[in-house]
């Protein structure tokens, strides 16, 4: 997710990649990272803190801990025109009040992007800290709207994001390969069935949003009496489709918050 950001912050031209500095501790990724992006990198996190004004943490939340203790009053030493560095955090579980113990009064935002952002087509739930101002906020809606869309939500509701976008592209990536079995069963080859269920479901989404229809009316104008897609839909709904679905999302929200305890 890391890379992916970077990526598209550096073709988007939003950032120099000069004014760029990654800590990577393998050296194979930061000499790739170098000459892929032609960004400086280290394998000194508080060599790069200290020369940013914007810190993305962009880690295992495994190594949270450790890396929160190297950073530790770095933001009070590189202060410019009296402006904390904003720390901007993708860490899964790793709520906001544990950012801000960590440090300090510098001004948190807390994210969640999926993985569609890869491509640009991500979209990012972001929740401010008490201390994050308006232009802490404008920033980090630059940033991951380079990846796509930004909605901003109290911290409490992150959980739910993750349950829904966080972890929805692998519920759709689901779909889509069921789609493409069952055409497969239906007698088309592999690839063209591929090719079909990822053209329609991407169809879908696009038809949905350009067009703002609710999904159920546009479920009707496919839906003919006495038709193949009813008789489809009453087999979606005899094995609990959309019960599956909702249950997925509440699971993954229940261990969002289990993560995060």
């Amino acid at each position: 997710m890391g890379e992916a950001l970077l990526s598209r912050l550096i073709a988007r031209k939003l950032y120099h990649p000069n004014t760029v500095l990654v800590s990577e501790p393998q050296t194979t990724r930061r000499e790739f990272l170098a000459e892929t992006y032609g960004v400086q990198v280290t394998s000194d996190n508080r060599a790069a803190a200290a020369a940013s004004e914007v810190w993305l943490l962009a880690i295992k939340p495994q190594v949270f801990e450790t890396v929160a203790a190297e950073l530790a009053g770095i933001g009070e030493t590189n202060l410019e025109g009296g402006q904390l560095p904003v720390v901007i955090s993708i860490l899964a579980g790793v709520p906001l009040n544990r950012l801000e113990a960590a440090f300090g009064d510098q001004p948190v935002i807390r994210a969640m992007p999926n993985t569609p952002a890869t491509v640009g087509a991500g979209i990012t739930a972001i929740a401010p800290s008490k201390t994050a101002q308006p232009n802490h906020l404008k920033l980090a809606r630059e940033i991951f709207g380079a990846v796509g869309e930004v909605v901003e939500v109290p911290e409490q509701l992150l959980d739910a994001v993750t349950g829904l976008s966080g972890s929805g592209p692998a519920y759709v990536a689901l779909m889509i390969e069921s789609l493409a079995d069952g055409g497969v069963a239906a007698g088309l080859p592999r690839a063209i069935a591929s090719q079909l269920a990822i053209g329609t479901v991407l169809g879908t989404a696009q038809l949905l949003q350009q067009s703002a229809l609710h999904p159920a009316q546009l479920k009707d104008r496919v839906t003919s009496p006495g038709g193949t897609t009813i008789a489809g839909i009453a087999h979606l709904e005899k094995a609990g489709f959309r019960s599956a679905v909702i249950e997925a999302v509440q699971a993954s929200y229940r261990r969002s918050r289990e993560l995060g305890s």
